[in-house]
């Protein structure tokens, strides 16, 4: 994955914030890998392929989205240390009607 440190690469405050939010997500998803773990304890070894994909996929696409929600919400809170990056402001961009051209 691109862009990640490994543990050896981070300093030890980067390591315990993801240590902290690594519990935070934990707590977070935990209901969602309850159900996972039922759905996949219910099937049938011919079972798990197919439909049960697809109902795996919406498990994990619930899990992600509750990781984003609970960092988001973490740094609402004030959770992180560090103020999160911004983004740049872009230009304003030009109307279409570039130039010094009269209306037709």
């Amino acid at each position: 994955m691109d862009g990640l440190r490994t543990s050896e690469e981070l300093t030890p405050e980067a390591l315990t914030e993801v240590q902290r939010v690594y519990g935070l997500l934990r707590k977070a998803t935990d209901e969602e890998h309850w159900r996972l773990a039922q759905l996949m304890v219910s099937k049938q070894d011919g079972e798990l392929f197919g439909q049960t994909e697809f109902q795996m996929r919406d498990h994990l696409l619930r899990m992600g989205a509750q990781a984003l929600e609970a960092t988001v919400n973490d740094r609402k809170k004030g959770g992180t240390k560090e103020a999160a990056s911004s983004v740049p402001t872009v230009a304003k961009t030009p109307g279409s009607r570039g130039g010094d051209h009269a209306p037709s």
